[in-house]
């Protein structure tokens, strides 16, 4: 047997980027807003203030949504040469970003049943404690949100082939071009900002609500505010639950990418595709299999070379079928 370099037909198939300041900069966030929590939470008992303890343990449910994201990168890079995962383990950073969308969704449910519940019932506010414990929350969010503000990522990629015969004129051939110039979103990270901005938008609502009911005794747009940032939380967690359910179920098929790759290949003279499936497997990475009907014989390296133009598909499978029947009336091959 010919001196083959194995390495180059057992590629990785890690598509995250492989810098770590998304990850540094959650886990970060994690630690500012445990140490919040915890002071918090220290001050209202020996204070005695319910509105300390209040938002200590508010700040409580969202660390754990934090730590999740935080939790994600450190697993998903952790197995990221596990080769029991297919294709990587960048859907470990999806699916946390799901589990923060759905706690998002228990937050607006508690928000809504509580601000429902205050303009039935009206309670007491200490209006100037309750500002401090606003201001103090919102100054800690918005130190957040900068941290986990998107960042431009670092791609990188590796190359290889596979080209393989079979009978029938079936060729299969996978690549593994370089990876995209531009990424796309972070759902992890997204998802870890979207729970800090709408703990900053509370934050902001809370004090307009807490400025209006002590100096003009608007007692009602406490409970208002919290109906309205409700609302627009469920409005984020929606379009987040949307997203992130689209990669980890694979319904990309809408994507205008596969018309597009489905348009290059079919103007290749004879070629008809036949099968296009395109699923996502890093934030602007897609892996594609495809099935090619020609009665030229057309080798994969053709459709390989067709197809390099796109950076966004990191990994290929395409089967060439070879048709013995005249193409347009012509002569059988």
């Amino acid at each position: 047997m010919t001196d083959c370099n194995h390495a180059h037909w057992r590629p990785s198939h890690d598509y995250r980027p492989l810098e770590r300041q998304a990850e540094r900069r959650t886990w970060a966030v994690v630690v500012l807003t445990g140490v919040t929590m915890v002071a918090e939470i220290v001050a209202g008992t020996l204070f005695g203030s319910m509105a300390l303890l209040a938002d200590g343990w508010h700040m409580a449910s969202h660390m754990v949504a934090i730590g999740l994201a935080a939790l994600a990168y450190l697993l998903a890079r952790r197995y990221a040469d596990d080769r029991r995962f297919a294709f990587g383990t960048w859907k470990i950073e999806v699916l946390a970003g799901f589990a923060s969308a759905l706690l998002l969704v228990v937050v607006v449910v508690g928000m809504l049943g509580e601000s429902l519940w205050r303009m039935l019932e009206p309670a007491p506010i200490a209006y100037d404690q309750a500002l401090w414990v606003a201001i103090i929350g919102l100054l800690v969010n918005l130190a957040s949100a900068w941290l986990l503000r998107d960042q431009h990522d670092h791609h990188h990629g590796h190359d290889h082939d596979h080209d393989h015969d079979h009978d029938h004129h079936h060729d299969a051939y996978a690549d593994h071009p370089a990876a995209p110039r531009s990424g796309g979103r972070d759902l992890n990270r997204h998802a870890a900002f979207i729970h800090v901005l709408t703990d900053a938008l509370t934050s902001v609502a809370a004090i307009v609500a807490l400025l209006g009911g002590k100096f003009f005794g608007w007692a009602w747009l406490d409970p208002l505010m919290g109906v309205i940032g409700a609302l627009v939380i469920g409005f984020w967690a929606k379009g987040l639950l949307v997203e992130t359910a689209k990669a980890l179920l694979d319904r990309e098929m809408d994507d205008p990418l596969v018309e597009r790759v489905r348009d290059r290949l079919e103007r290749i003279p004879d070629t008809e595709v036949t099968d296009l499936h395109l699923w996502r497997v890093g934030k602007a990475q897609y892996t594609c299999i495809l099935s090619l009907v020609t009665h030229q014989g057309h080798s994969p390296d053709r459709y390989k070379a067709a197809l390099a133009e796109f950076d966004e598909l990191v990994h290929i499978t395409a089967e060439v079928n070879l048709c013995r029947e005249p193409a347009h009336g012509g002569q059988t091959i």
